[in-house]
């Protein structure tokens, strides 16, 4: 059976009270912040890990269900951030490391290495560009190739917000890349037809 006094905190802090998630904000920021460096073992990820905890606790409140203590569920929730952090940043890495092969690969092959340094230069630029959820949401269909409702499920958003996002990351990707369209067709080409 749950403590009273806890069922009280998670009653007003899934109500919007302000007061209330003022108290617990400061009581728990710190632990959750070591805990995150822990397991990150980067003191600005993990800053953001635990400002990501907090700000979908209060965004989401209507929809989160707490059960069992705060303390317990907060702790949970940076877990799973962090973990959700290290996934992406493994697949950044497989993909700059995939694309650095690639891209070393062609320019022994071909007389375009130029091009395609700059190529990957200007792409990892136009991505950088992007906001923060934008990119995420692109580096997760693109090269984590998952489909939309995986991306909304993982995230915790809806489908037309990762619609809306993937849109608005082909729109600027178009716009920012439109002087490598030629030597993006010729890629593409390679890699369907490499003979």
């Amino acid at each position: 059976m749950l403590n009273p006094v806890n069922e009280q905190l998670i009653q007003r802090l899934l109500a919007g009270d302000e007061a209330t998630f003022e108290a617990v904000y400061k009581q728990y920021l710190r632990p959750l912040h070591v805990y995150a460096i822990t397991m990150l073992k980067n003191e600005d990820a993990a800053e953001g890990m635990v400002q990501n905890v907090f700000m979908k606790l209060w965004e989401r409140k209507e929809r989160i269900d707490i059960k069992g203590l705060v303390q317990a569920y907060l702790y949970s929730a940076v877990y799973n951030e962090c973990l959700n952090y290290l996934r992406h940043q493994k697949v950044k890495l497989t993909h700059q490391t995939h694309v650095e092969h690639t891209m070393n690969n062609e320019q022994e092959h071909s007389g375009t290495g130029i091009e395609l340094t700059e190529l990957k230069q200007k792409l990892q630029l136009a991505m950088n560009d992007l906001p923060e959820k934008c990119r995420t949401i692109f580096q997760m269909s693109r090269f984590e190739e998952l489909k939309y409702q995986e991306i909304a499920d993982r995230l915790d958003i809806s489908i037309k917000t990762v619609e809306t996002q993937m849109g608005r990351a082909l729109k600027t990707l178009r716009i920012k890349l439109v002087d490598y369209l030629p030597l993006i067709i010729w890629l593409v080409n390679k890699i369907i037809n490499p003979f």
